[in-house]
């Protein structure tokens, strides 16, 4: 007897139309995050800090949606031709690394030369974001440091600068080694414990940030303080949370 659940098969993995225009539409939402990086690099050599962090803010925003309407519009089979994984972290390296230690470096906020201050972080990103081991999505975290480095911008713009070059040098390369070392932070899209602090955590911090960002060139250091809270517990929920995974895998 012929199996016929194998033409049904065949033809719930062929593309629709719409399933390839919804596909497209994702590739095309993540591929315009280069815009956001253009705009950003523009404000950079402007100095129109205010402007360059809104554009990271915007990068941010797309690269948090992008994944799951991805995987719910079934990019892998619809607009298999092209590899999302490989657009997202090309667009990633941009805005959460290249361009914010451009920015760095830029601003003077690193001895001279800055380059050398910040070439140190940027290449161990390149190899953070290339590991292939870098994203745990079964357990829903990122291996190392996870290249926040639009986020260490912001704060070394509206804080640890005024703690003097070094301190910011010295922060920039300690982060740097963290990328490279087997310790592992929450992936918020992808955990599944407290997923809601990391998820709506998150929502809330952003917030944040945006609104400090409107104060901007006269943020509060009170205000600006209580937006270390997010990060500060992000931190220690990680840490917590990988401990008692892999506890429980040497107890099986």
């Amino acid at each position: 007897m012929p199996n016929s659940s194998r033409p049904q098969q065949a033809a719930d993995s062929t593309p629709s139309k719409g399933g390839r225009v919804a596909a497209w539409s994702v590739h095309l939402l993540t591929g315009s995050g280069v815009i956001c990086a253009l705009l950003t690099l523009q404000a950079v050599i402007e100095h129109r800090l205010q402007a360059a962090f809104l554009w990271m803010c915007a990068a941010v925003f797309i690269d948090a949606i992008d994944g799951p309407l991805a995987r719910r519009c079934r990019t892998d089979i619809n607009a298999a031709e092209l590899d999302g994984a490989l657009l997202d972290n090309i667009v990633d390296f941009l805005n959460y690394t290249f361009i914010p230690l451009a920015l760095i470096a830029y601003e003077g906020w690193v001895p001279d030369p800055g380059w050398l201050w910040v070439s140190v972080p940027a290449l161990t990103s390149l190899f953070a974001f290339t590991h292939r081991e870098a994203k745990d999505t079964d357990d829903g975290f990122f291996r190392g440091f996870p290249s926040y480095w639009n986020i260490v911008a912001f704060y070394v713009a509206v804080e640890m600068r005024l703690w003097g070059q070094e301190w910011t040098a010295a922060m920039l390369w300690v982060l740097a080694l963290l990328s490279l070392m087997p310790v592992r932070f929450a992936y918020p899209n992808r955990i599944q414990h407290h997923r809601w602090f990391f998820l709506w955590g998150g929502v809330l911090w952003s917030g944040w940030l945006v609104w400090l960002l409107t104060q901007w060139p006269n943020i509060s250091r009170i205000d600006a303080w209580v937006s270390f809270i997010y990060p500060a517990l992000y931190l220690v929920l990680s840490i917590a949370l990988d401990a008692k995974i892999r506890a429980g895998r040497l107890r099986q």
